[in-house]
């Protein structure tokens, strides 16, 4: 690991390199795609941060493309918007998105914070399906007006100064999730997960029971994990009572070594 260097690339949303292809860039590279929405950059980050030495490529990928370029092997891990089909594939749910409507500045819509799903009903609705479309659908609400729903992440990422976008009530939320090939087992991909979740510095490097292989289907992984966050939690945040009864425990302990130690004295007196 001495020999590399220490360097995160960053390449197009299609996975384009404006220099050599990517096997000839960094062919031992962690290679770590993302779909449209998904913030990267606090990951990559920590990762260069901790692994100086170690080589992050962080890939962009069409969302039509999350699940081709995971099980082709452009990718070795991927942010994905669920759902995936999860044959063969690892995924840890990281959070939600909140569902938003795009409209024109001068709509109605834009004096309220929120508004529901049926309020929508006479509008002129955009079609905001196609994800990796979006950009247009945007340039096409400013231009003809109208409104979209979309994932909050991208209605941010195509912002415009003339268009604003508010919180819609009754609408399902998307789901963002770290998802990898179950046969895929390399040390940086378990370092990784754990810069992902939040794992310390001092943690062990590829530590598969700290998140990895069996996290990856999601209940077991998640169920490892969160025993360790809750007593940690129970430490900083209190569950004293059982702090307490701990250290009572304890104490009752250390009385009855005392009070064995005074009982044999007293026999040698006699």
């Amino acid at each position: 690991m001495c020999g590399k260097t220490a360097r995160t690339e960053l390449k197009g949303e299609r996975g384009e390199s404006p220099g050599l292809p990517m096997n000839q860039v960094a062919p031992d590279a962690l290679r770590v795609g993302y779909v449209p929405g998904v913030t990267v950059s606090k990951w990559a980050r920590v990762w260069a941060e901790r692994y100086p030495g170690d080589v992050l490529e962080l890939v962009g990928v069409p969302q039509a493309e999350q699940e081709a370029a995971l099980r082709d092997g452009r990718v070795d891990m991927c942010f994905v918007r669920l759902p995936i089909d999860r044959d063969g594939m690892h995924a840890i749910p990281l959070y939600r998105e909140l569902p938003v409507v795009v409209v024109p500045k001068d709509h109605p819509i834009a004096l309220f914070e929120q508004v529901g799903a049926a309020e929508l009903t006479d509008e002129r609705m955009q079609d905001a399906s196609d994800i990796d479309a979006l950009a247009g659908t945007v340039e096409l609400v400013a231009a003809v007006g109208g409104a979209a729903v979309m994932p909050h992440s991208l209605a941010r990422l195509h912002h415009r100064k003339d268009l604003v976008y508010r919180t819609v009530m009754g609408v399902p939320e998307t789901q963002i999730a770290l998802a990898w090939p179950v046969d895929l087992e390399r040390d940086a991909l378990e370092d990784f997960i754990g810069v992902v979740r939040g794992r310390t510095a001092q943690s062990t490097r590829g530590k598969k029971s700290d998140g990895g292989g069996p996290a990856a289907g999601g209940k077991s992984g998640g169920g490892r994990a969160q025993p360790r966050k809750s007593s940690g939690g129970t430490a900083s945040g209190g569950k004293t009572g059982t702090a307490k009864s701990g250290t009572g425990k304890s104490g009752r302990s250390s009385a009855g070594r005392k009070s064995t130690g005074k009982t044999s004295q007293r026999r040698g007196r006699r």
